[in-house]
């Protein structure tokens, strides 16, 4: 099978795949509510956001509500754009190989 490259490493890495989708589909996600959704621990959670926010693919935002921590994940513009290439690089791979196999 051919496999360009170019494939984003940072993005490609499944967990951080799984954030960089589903902040695609809303403006803002908690932390909370991200954690449960893709059933991620807080440290895997943690660790795999401050990645994606070192490359700046999303931006992390904490404050209080009322006493409280709360803190919300957005995807940014240059993630959304990494995002769309990875979508290309994965759709460019399957057709590569259904043509080798016609």
């Amino acid at each position: 099978m051919i496999i360009p490259d170019d494939i984003d490493p940072v993005i490609h890495e499944r967990v951080r795949l799984l954030i960089i989708a589903t902040l695609a589909l809303v403006p803002e996600m908690s932390f909370n509510e991200l954690k449960s959704t893709l059933s991620l621990t807080d440290g895997n959670l943690s660790g795999h956001s401050r990645k994606l926010e070192d490359a700046g693919y999303i931006e992390i935002e904490k404050s209080f509500q009322g006493r409280r921590p709360h803190t919300v994940l957005r995807l940014t513009k240059k993630g959304r754009l990494a995002y769309q290439r990875h979508l290309e690089m994965l759709r460019t791979i399957v057709e590569r190989a259904e043509e080798m196999q016609e």
